[in-house]
């Protein structure tokens, strides 16, 4: 029976980093990103791993959209909703300190 490997991705805006897990041993992998195309840089190192696509379980992480919001790049966005969801914005996952507050104040 052929054994899964799991492997961990984290597309950074320099480097593309890569945790592999496979038969009780763990391998660590770094690859220059590539911003235009985050996909290749993944493939690229899966194939410098030496590992099938189709074995692996994966688990991808990326600091580009948090890089572009510190760093003020990024496009222009819109927020469009339907009628009577236009507090999803405050609501959010509703992580609040007092989920049954119908009125709680508003974050600073």
């Amino acid at each position: 029976m052929k054994q899964t490997c799991f492997l961990g991705v984290d597309t950074g805006g320099t480097f593309t980093d890569f945790v592999l897990w496979q038969e009780g041993r763990l391998r660590v992998h770094k690859v220059l990103s590539t911003p235009d195309a985050p996909e290749r840089a993944i493939l690229q190192g899966i194939r410098e791993l030496g590992l099938e696509p189709a074995g692996l379980r994966l688990v991808h992480g990326s600091t580009v959209g948090t890089n572009a919001v510190l760093e003020g790049k990024g496009v222009r966005t819109a927020y469009v909703t339907n009628r009577g969801f236009g507090d999803v914005l405050a609501i959010g996952r509703q992580a609040r300190r007092r989920l049954y507050d119908l009125q709680p104040p508003p974050v600073p």
